[in-house]
């Protein structure tokens, strides 16, 4: 992983595995992972809290927040 590329965090309820990987490896972590060990099942995902914080601030840039 290249130390100029932020990393991000994933997670595997079911495994009870949490790795880190490359913002640009983070689709094909998850794919091979899920393909892997779920059947496709799409049960490993970035970090939940990430999730949410990352919509919250796209949300806040597109003025979804903004009162009418």
């Amino acid at each position: 992983m290249s130390t100029d590329e932020p990393s991000v965090p994933i997670v595997c309820t079911e495994c009870e595995t949490e790795t880190s990987v490359a913002l640009s490896d983070v689709a094909d972590a998850l794919e091979k992972h899920n393909e892997g060990k779920h059947d496709g099942e799409e049960i490993a995902e970035v970090e939940p809290a990430l999730k949410d914080r990352l919509a919250d601030l796209v949300a806040e840039d597109l003025g979804l927040f903004e009162d009418a």
